[in-house]
C-alpha cells in the first residue's frame, strides 16, 4: 500500500473552541436522535456535512448535499477550517473500556493510494447500493473527504506504533475529546520527515484489509473513474496494525421479526437436526438475568474452543445456547465458499438457520425487512430482549465476535463476509482531518 503525508484541513480552536466538539461518528451509525445532539454540540459540528438534515422543499438543486458544500466553503472562508502549513501524518489514539477492561487503540491517518480490490487492498464485507449512491452525491457536491476508511495491516516490528508512542510522549494532543460513549479521542501531528519516511517505507509492501468503510472506498473508486481528478487517486485512511493490543471486534446480534406463521417449537425442532441445544430456563426476573449470563458463558466457552455457537431467546421463559454439531453440513450447502467462509459464525447462521429454516434470504438481509442488526454495546442486548418480550420482535440470535484472523483469511480468499459480520469498536470518527481534492 502506497501512502503519503498531506496537509489536512482541521477545525481551528481559535474560532471553534474545543475542536473535539466538531467531530462526529461515521455517517452510517448516526441515528436521528444523535444527529440532533451533534447539531446542538457545536454550530460547526461535521455532522452538518456528513449527515445533514433534510428539509421540506429539498430537490435536485437544493438539498443536504448542496448545503454540505456551502458549509465547507463557508467554514474555510471564515477560518473555521484551516489547512495545515506542513505535510504530516496524524496519530490517532482511542482510549475506551469494555466490561470493566481498559483498552487503548492507536493508528495513523494518511493518504492511501487507491487501487482496485486485490492489488494490495482487500474488502471483507459486502456493500449495498444505497449508501454508495449517498456518499457519491456528497463527494460530487464537496470534492472532499471527511470520514476515514479504517484499514488493517500487519507489522510485527510495530514501526508506526513505536513512532506513535514517541509522538504521544513528546507532543500535545491537537484534539482531546471524550464522546458520549466515554471513548477518548486524541490526535497528534507527526511531521518529522524521518518518521514519515519510515512509516511510508514500512507500508510500501503491506497488504491491507478494509475493516470499516467499504462503501466509502468503493465510492472513492467510482468518483475517481467519473472525474479523472488526479488528486482523487488518494483517499484519506486510518491505518491500524493487527498487532495492536487495542484492536477489538464486538459481535453484531440479529433481531428477527415479521416471519409469517412463526413457531418457536418448530424452530427448535429444526435446529436440533444440526445443533446441540442447551436450555437455560427461568421463572423470575432475578433468575432471568442469571439464565442470560449462563447462556453467554456457554457461548464464550464454545468460542474459545473454536466452535460455532449462538444464543437464542424467544420470550418463552428460557435462553438457549445452540452449538453446531459438525461443519460437514456447511460443506454440503455452500461448497462454493472457502473453508474460511464456511466456518464463519455469520455464514452458519445466515445460510443454515436464517435462510434454510426461517426463509430470510439475501434480499431480506440486504433490505433488513425481517432482521435488525444489533451492535453489542451498552444496553443493546437488554433492549433486544425487551423487544421480544413486548412482542415487537419474534426472536433474537446472539453472536460471538468474528476473529481478526478470520477477517484476514476470508479477504485472502478473495471472498466477502455477509454484511454486519464485524463490529470494530470504537468507530473511527469523522472530521479529525479533512482532505480537500
Amino acid at each position: 500500500m502506497e501512502i503519503k503525508a498531506f496537509k489536512a484541513f482541521r477545525f481551528n480552536p481559535d474560532i471553534v473552541g474545543d475542536a473535539g466538539k466538531c467531530i462526529a461518528p461515521p455517517y452510517d451509525v448516526i441515528n436521528s436522535q444523535q444527529q440532533v445532539r451533534l447539531y446542538q454540540q457545536s454550530p460547526c459540528n461535521i455532522v452538518r456535512i456528513i449527515r445533514g438534515k433534510t428539509e421540506a422543499g429539498d430537490d435536485e438543486m437544493i438539498n443536504q448535499y448542496t448545503r454540505a458544500a456551502e458549509y465547507l466553503n463557508e467554514w474555510i472562508n471564515e477560518g473555521v477550517l484551516r489547512e495545515d502549513g506542513k505535510e504530516a501524518i496524524y496519530a490517532y489514539v482511542q482510549d475506551f473500556e469494555i466490561a470493566g477492561k481498559k483498552y487503548s487503540r492507536s493508528g495513523f491517518i494518511a493518504l492511501g493510494k487507491l487501487v482496485e480490490f486485490g492489488a494490495g487492498v482487500r474488502p471483507h464485507e459486502k456493500t449495498l447500493d444505497g449508501p454508495k449512491a449517498d456518499r457519491l452525491k456528497l463527494m460530487q457536491a464537496t470534492a472532499a473527504q471527511f470520514g476515514q476508511i479504517f484499514m488493517l495491516y500487519d507489522d510485527a516490528k510495530k514501526t508506526a506504533d513505536t513512532i506513535i508512542e514517541k509522538t504521544i510522549t513528546a507532543k500535545r494532543a491537537e484534539i482531546d475529546f471524550t464522546d458520549e460513549d466515554k471513548v477518548r479521542h486524541r490526535m497528534f501531528i507527526i511531521d518529522d520527515a524521518k518518521d514519515i519516511s519510515a512509516i511510508a517505507e514500512m507500508m510500501k509492501n503491506k497488504e491491507t484489509v478494509i475493516a470499516d468503510g467499504h462503501h466509502r472506498y468503493e465510492t472513492a473508486l467510482n468518483y475517481r473513474r467519473m472525474t479523472n481528478n488526479r488528486t482523487a487517486d488518494w483517499q484519506m485512511m486510518t491505518f491500524i496494525n493487527t498487532q495492536n493490543p487495542g484492536l477489538v471486534i464486538l459481535p453484531t446480534h440479529r433481531l428477527v421479526g415479521d416471519i409469517a406463521d412463526f413457531d418457536f417449537k418448530k424452530l427448535l425442532a429444526e435446529l436440533a437436526k444440526n445443533f446441540e441445544c442447551t436450555k437455560f430456563a427461568f421463572s423470575a426476573k432475578l433468575n432471568k438475568a442469571n439464565a442470560k449470563e449462563k447462556m453467554f458463558e456457554k457461548m464464550r466457552a464454545e468460542f474459545d474452543a473454536g466452535q460455532s455457537c449462538f444464543g437464542l431467546y424467544a420470550g418463552n421463559g428460557a435462553f438457549y445456547a445452540i452449538v453446531l454439531k459438525s461443519y460437514a453440513v456447511m460443506d454440503e450447502i455452500v461448497p462454493q465458499l472457502s473453508a474460511a467462509s464456511r466456518k464463519l459464525d455469520v455464514t452458519v447462521l445466515h445460510k443454515l438457520i436464517l435462510e434454510r429454516v426461517l426463509g430470510i434470504g439475501e434480499q431480506q438481509l440486504a433490505g433488513e425487512t425481517n432482521i435488525e442488526y444489533i451492535k453489542d454495546f451498552g444496553s443493546a442486548v437488554d433492549e433486544a430482549i425487551t423487544a421480544v418480550d413486548k412482542g415487537h420482535k419474534q426472536t433474537v440470535f446472539f453472536m460471538n465476535p468474528t476473529r481478526a484472523e478470520q477477517v484476514k483469511q476470508v479477504a485472502a480468499a478473495n471472498e466477502k463476509m455477509p454484511q454486519k459480520s464485524t463490529f470494530f469498536f470504537p468507530k473511527i470518527f469523522s472530521g479529525l482531518t479533512i482532505n480537500k481534492l
